[in-house]
């Protein structure tokens, strides 16, 4: 989901600048006077840090490498993939889903691909400007450079020219995201064999495609080219996609839809080694993941979709003394941010807990918040999560699985799609919509969607849970007629005894 996709990235993936750049960016420097606080990633996590600690009236700086604002969500991930997914979705209706409405067309419906990624590099600019535009609004002191901690109240800031120079400050938050993990045997070139990054700027659609990587990023970005015409196989170490924290009947109905669609999987499964061919594709090398024969599996383009790790490279933490653990990640106090270095607290992917850029955007407002003084909130059991492929899925909250180890009392309300008015006009109306509830309090433990817009439909649900209400408060909660938002409620009332579901 890209959601997933936050806030860093390495300096090989700086885009060169003109000697104008150069000026600019000395003339975004501070000025030597001493900061309130240094945020160094210019990601979700951090620029919104930076605009919140400027509102609230702190002197602040933000510190980015990449030459532009909004870190891999915005630049090579949340931002460019939704761009990609809403094209490619508008390209499956036109050429396979119109006509059963009556719309035809003349002619063969085509792609062209560069006028697609150039829609899409639109955005992404008019986006980071924006940021750009904000911090000036908002007094933050834009410095583009690389971050690296001299100690608790210094911060070196090296430009691209090779210049530095050191911010003093009170106090310092890291936000410098993630960066895809690599997977031995495969190495990405961002033409043939790519991560998330290259897969957002193939020149053409591949005839067929591999996905290493069953996990959110991979079924995005291989439902964006499996739409436009590619084959997709899906190569998984586990037994199951998604990995965990999402239900697994949820998990059963998104998989059957992604096979419709031609997706084909190979679970259980583990890449060992991939050879680029002269003639151009890939050929790859699969075994059982237990172990056992091996196999080949030939691709035009394989994607790498292994995960991500902190991006950490270069921030110093050694020499300061900053404590990581053992899967790079920062160690941080729970709710304050805090690190054991007294002056310097860490956010988003670099700490533990999903790399969600939301999720850093809530720990960057806490966090300066807290600085300044003032009570920070993030609220992790209602931070929610969405895949957005069509159908999408979303949830928030436990799984049934996990009220079922808590050893909770439940209820289990769902309403199918093909039992809405809307969904059903729309022809779009695969996916259901599931509560759990305690039994004994009828408040919601968790939400899960798989819809059209799915991720749109659960923002009730989060605000529900926010505020602890039961499933009869959404069930009692009138819902214009006709939506897809009627079920919602529709499965909030088969979660409520003595209610039931009206329509199914």
């Amino acid at each position: 989901m890209f959601s997933s996709v936050a806030i860093g990235t390495p300096r090989k993936l700086v885009t060169p600048r003109k000697p104008l750049a150069r000026t600019l960016a000395r003339a975004f420097a501070t000025s030597g006077e001493e900061q309130d606080v240094v945020i160094v990633g210019g990601g979700p996590g951090g620029y919104v840090a930076a605009i919140k600690a400027a509102q609230l009236g702190l002197k602040v700086t933000c510190v980015e490498g990449r030459g532009t604002l909004g870190g891999t969500c915005l630049n090579v991930g949340c931002i460019p993939s939704k761009a990609l997914l809403n094209a490619s979705h508008k390209y499956e209706e036109a050429k396979h889903g119109m006509a059963k409405h009556g719309i035809t067309f003349g002619g063969e419906v085509a792609i062209d691909v560069e006028t697609m990624m150039g829609h899409k590099s639109k955005a992404v600019t008019g986006l980071t400007k924006g940021i750009e535009g904000l911090f000036k609004k908002n007094k933050v002191t834009y410095a583009k450079g690389w971050g690296k901690l001299l100690s608790a109240n210094e911060v070196n800031v090296t430009m691209e020219d090779g210049s530095s120079e050191v911010i003093k400050t009170k106090n310092v938050v890291l936000a410098t995201g993630s960066v895809p993990s690599a997977l031995p045997g495969v190495d990405a070139d961002e033409e043939t064999i790519v991560t998330s990054t290259g897969a957002l700027e193939l020149k053409k659609v591949p005839e067929t495609m591999v996905v290493i990587g069953g996990g959110v990023i991979g079924l995005e970005l291989g439902s964006v080219w499996s739409r436009l015409g590619a084959k997709v196989t899906v190569v998984e170490f586990a037994d199951k996609i998604c990995g965990a924290g999402i239900d697994d009947e949820i998990r059963t109905t998104f998989q059957r839809s992604l096979k419709k669609q031609g997706f084909n999987f190979k679970l259980s499964t583990k890449v060992t080694k991939a050879v680029k061919k002269p003639e151009g594709g890939v050929t790859l090398t699969l075994e059982p993941s237990a172990g056992g024969e091996q196999t080949e599996l030939e691709a035009d383009i394989v994607l790498v979709s292994t995960g991500r790790r902190p991006f950490t490279d270069g921030l110093g933490l050694e020499d300061v003394g900053v404590e990581t653990n053992r899967m790079g990640q920062i160690v941080i106090e729970p709710h304050t941010f805090k690190t054991n270095v007294p002056g310097v607290f860490a956010i988003g992917d670099i700490v533990a807990g999903p790399m969600l850029a939301h999720k850093a955007e809530e720990e960057g407002v806490s966090v300066v918040e807290q600085i300044a003084g003032k009570k920070g909130h993030v609220n992790y059991d209602t931070i929610p999560s969405v895949i957005y492929t069509h159908p999408e899925v979303a949830w928030v909250g436990k799984t049934e699985a996990e009220v079922k180890e808590m050893g909770i009392e439940y209820i289990v309300g769902k309403f199918p799609l093909a039992a809405n008015s809307r969904a059903r006009a729309n022809d779009d109306s695969e996916g259901v919509v599931k509560f759990l509830t305690d039994k004994a309090t009828g408040k919601i433990l968790g939400a899960h969607i798989v819809s059209g817009g799915a991720g749109e439909l659960l923002a009730e649900c989060v605000l529900a849970m926010e505020y602890g209400a039961t499933a009869e408060d959404i069930a009692r909660t009138c819902h214009s007629h006709p939506t897809v938002s009627e079920a919602v409620k529709e499965a909030a009332m088969a979660a409520t005894p003595g209610m039931g579901s009206i329509h199914f």
